[in-house]
């Protein structure tokens, strides 16, 4: 009797051992390669997602100064300049196209600029690019969360990030831009806001309460949609430098050239 006793004591520490030893395999091969990917991911000193208004009520002149726009900027040699000395490992940058909760495109994927030659590379990309989006309603929430999702899905691991989100309106569906800006800024994200007043004198106070976030966050000014460039260069300036800000955010509102 005592034998069978041992003999099915030690069936059963058999099979706990047995389970216990899957059950760690299992769990390397599930972590392992997911540790392997992130490594393996290169490291950059920004990532900057681009959010550019394709909404309803940017008409397609306004569009083309957005994106023209972008593309002067990064020629400019104080862009160039700012993405010299933030660091040795560059600057990965996206351009998305956005409008209401379910319209959003990525329009320039992900590229790593580190030197003049890449960062006017970028702008010949950003001046090649259509518009993807032909109207619908304003989610900004919605901008919010699939340029976070590009950061989550891309090849680069930033010591910071930001997402930078251009408009002329108010988000008018989808989540409330708030809740999720709060969601995207405790991963560590930085929400800044290019806002053009050429319809809401006072969209660049919406945006300071309900759509910017995160450490030395602000809002850049367009007077209108001709002072894009400029605005969008001195933005890029101050996000890529890391040149500090104060907690309220500042508000920089541009001459217009037109009376």
């Amino acid at each position: 009797m005592w034998q069978w006793l041992d003999l099915y004591k030690n069936l059963i520490v058999g099979r706990v051992f047995s389970a216990c030893f899957s059950i760690f395999v299992l769990s390397v091969v599930l972590i392992y390669p997911a540790r392997t990917v992130a490594q393996d991911k290169p490291h950059v000193d920004l990532e900057l997602v681009l959010a550019v208004d394709a909404s309803t009520s940017v008409s397609a002149q306004e569009f083309d100064l957005q994106m023209r726009g972008i593309a002067q900027a990064f020629r400019e040699p104080q862009v160039i300049q700012a993405i010299a000395v933030s660091g040795d490992r560059g600057v990965a940058v996206s351009v998305i196209q956005w409008a209401n909760n379910l319209l959003q495109k990525v329009a320039v994927d992900w590229h790593l600029i580190t030197d003049e030659e890449s960062a006017l590379a970028f702008a010949d990309r950003v001046d090649e690019t259509p518009r993807f989006i032909f109207g619908g309603g304003t989610s900004i929430g919605g901008a919010i969360t699939y340029s976070t999702r590009q950061m989550e899905i891309n090849d680069y691991i930033g010591a910071r990030k930001v997402i930078d989100i251009s408009g002329d309106g108010r988000s008018n569906q989808g989540a409330p831009p708030e809740l999720v800006r709060n969601r995207s800024t405790a991963q560590g994200i930085v929400i800044n806001g290019l806002t053009i007043v050429n319809e809401d004198p006072f969209i660049d106070r919406y945006y300071e309460k309900f759509v910017i976030g995160g450490t030395g966050a602000f809002v850049q000014t367009a007077t209108t949609y001709e002072d894009f460039g400029v605005a969008m260069m001195e933005k890029l300036v101050k996000e890529i430098g890391g040149v500090p800000v104060a907690q309220k955010a500042p508000v920089f509102k541009l001459a217009s050239t037109e009376k």
